[in-house]
C-alpha cells in the first residue's frame, strides 16, 4: 500500500554528521525534528546493556578492546568519538549504557526507540539472558519501545517476554523468510532496501510496517513509500526531516 508521508527513524542518531550510538548524536536528532532513534546494544562482560554497534574499540574509538570482555565502568570511560571521522572534533563523547538513553528519552516523551540486540551479545551470554537485560532497563519507556534484531529467536524471545513492540531486520528477502515472517508477526520488518524485489512486484504485505535503510535523500525515500514503505531509516535523518516532504514531526504510530 502506497504512502504518501513515511516517518523518519534516524540510524545510529544523526550518524552522518555526529558520532554513532552516541547521546549527542541522538539527541541531535531528535531536536532537528526526528521521531524516533534506533541504536545497537551490545552487552559488557557484567551483563550491562551498552549502545555501541561493534562488538570490539577500534573503529569508534580508536583504541583496541572487546566490548563483551570489559567492564560496563570500563566502557563507559572509553570516547566513541569515531577519531577516523571526526578527527578530535567529538573527542570525550563517551559511549552510553542503554540506561544513559534511557534517561535522555525520558526527556523527549512522544519520541520512539528501536533497540538493536546484536548478534555478539546474544551468542556470548544467551538469547533469553540478553534479551531480559535489555527489557528490563527498557521498561521506563516500554510503551514506545521496540526491540529489534537480525537475530530471529532473540525478536522470538523479546515477544515471549511481554515487548510490546519487535521488529525483525531481514538478511534475505525470499520465500523461506517470508514464511518465516508470517509465522513471527512482528510489528515491524526492517530491510535494506536492495534487497527488495525490483518493481513492480510489491512488498509483502502482513501486519507489520515496512522499514528500509539506509535512505540518503529525500526523492528516494518518497520513492520506497511509494512501494509501501512505512519508516526510512537513515543516518541523515536530521537532514531529511528539513525537508518539507518528510518532516511531519510525528512519531510512527504504534502497531497493533
Amino acid at each position: 500500500m502506497r504512502v504518501d508521508r513515511p516517518q523518519l527513524l534516524a540510524h545510529r542518531g544523526w550518524a552522518s554528521r555526529y558520532p554513532e550510538n552516541t547521546r549527542l548524536g541522538l539527541e541531535a536528532a531528535l531536536a532537528a525534528g526526528v521521531p524516533a532513534v534506533e541504536f545497537d546494544i551490545q552487552l559488557s562482560a557484567d551483563g550491562v546493556p551498552m549502545v555501541i554497534h561493534d562488538a570490539t574499540l577500534m573503529r569508534t574509538a580508536g583504541i583496541a578492546g572487546s566490548v563483551p570482555e570489559s567492564s560496563a565502568r570500563a566502557l563507559a570511560a572509553v570516547s566513541v568519538h569515531e577519531p577516523a571521522r571526526f578527527g578530535t572534533r567529538f573527542e570525550g563523547t563517551c559511549l552510553p549504557s542503554l540506561a544513559d538513553i534511557v534517561e535522555l528519552l525520558g526527556q523527549w516523551p512522544e519520541a520512539r526507540a528501536f533497540a538493536e540486540v546484536k548478534r555478539e551479545s546474544a551468542g556470548r551470554h544467551g538469547i533469553d539472558a540478553s534479551v531480559a537485560s535489555v527489557l528490563e532497563v527498557l521498561r521506563p519507556i516500554a510503551d514506545r519501545s521496540v526491540v529489534i534484531s537480525f537475530v530471529e529467536s532473540a525478536v522470538s524471545s523479546a515477544r515471549s517476554q511481554g515487548a510490546p513492540a519487535i521488529g525483525w531486520v531481514l538478511e534475505r528477502y525470499d520465500d523461506e523468510t517470508h514464511a518465516a515472517a508470517v509465522s513471527l508477526a512482528p510489528e515491524y520488518l526492517v530491510c535494506d532496501h536492495r534487497k527488495f524485489p525490483r518493481e513492480p512486484h510489491a512488498l509483502w504485505s502482513g501486519p507489520w510496517q515496512w522499514v528500509s535503510y539506509e535512505v540518503a535523500d529525500a526523492a528516494h525515500a518518497l520513492a520506497l513509500a511509494a512501494r509501501g514503505v512505512d519508516i526510512i531509516e537513515s543516518f541523515a535523518a536530521g537532514d531529511l526531516a528539513a525537508d518539507p516532504r518528510l518532516g511531519s514531526g510525528n512519531a510512527p504510530p504504534a502497531a497493533h
